[in-house]
C-alpha cells in the first residue's frame, strides 16, 4: 500500500459515494486508475466492505449502552457467539484488562434496555460480571481506519 491508496481511503472514509472519476480528479489519476487501485485494496482485504451510516437514534434506537461482562473462561466464545447474533448488539470485543467482553448495544427505549439485560444477556451460561454505562452524549465517533 503506498501514498496514493493511503489518501484513496482517506476519501473513501470521508464520503464512501465519491465516484472514481472523482478520487481520480482530487488525486490527479485516471478513472480507469482508481477503479483499479480500489479493486485491489478491496482483493487484498484492506477494504472490507462498503456500508452505509445510520444514526441510531433517528432510527429509532433512542438508548446506546456499554456494557463489560466478565465470563468464565469456558463459556467465553458461546457468550460472545451468542451476543453476537443478538441484533440489539451493535458490536462485541475480547478484551485485555477486567473485562473480558465490552459490548455495545442499541435499544428503543430504556424499557427495552431492561428486556434485554433481563431476558438474554443473564440468560447466557457461565457470566460472572455485568457492569453496564449508559451513553449520555457522543464527543466523537469514527468510522474507518485514518491513515
Amino acid at each position: 500500500m503506498d501514498v496514493v491508496d493511503k489518501k484513496i481511503l482517506d476519501l473513501l472514509t470521508t464520503n464512501g459515494r465519491l465516484s472514481y472519476v472523482d478520487i481520480g480528479k482530487e488525486l490527479g489519476l485516471s478513472r480507469v486508475a482508481v477503479r483499479e487501485r480500489v479493486a485491489r485494496l478491496v482483493e487484498d482485504g484492506v477494504i472490507e466492505q462498503f456500508t452505509v451510516v445510520i444514526n441510531s437514534s433517528k432510527a429509532g434506537k433512542e438508548v446506546s449502552a456499554f456494557f463489560e461482562i466478565d465470563c468464565e473462561p469456558s463459556s467465553l466464545v458461546k457468550v460472545a457467539e451468542g451476543l453476537a447474533e443478538n441484533p440489539s448488539v451493535a458490536s462485541c470485543y475480547q478484551m485485555t484488562g477486567p473485562s473480558t467482553l465490552h459490548t455495545h448495544v442499541l435499544v428503543d427505549n430504556f424499557e427495552a434496555l431492561e428486556r434485554f439485560i433481563n431476558e438474554e444477556l443473564h440468560a447466557f451460561d457461565g457470566i460472572t460480571r455485568v457492569e453496564s454505562h449508559i451513553l449520555l452524549r457522543r464527543f466523537k465517533s469514527r468510522r474507518g481506519l485514518k491513515l
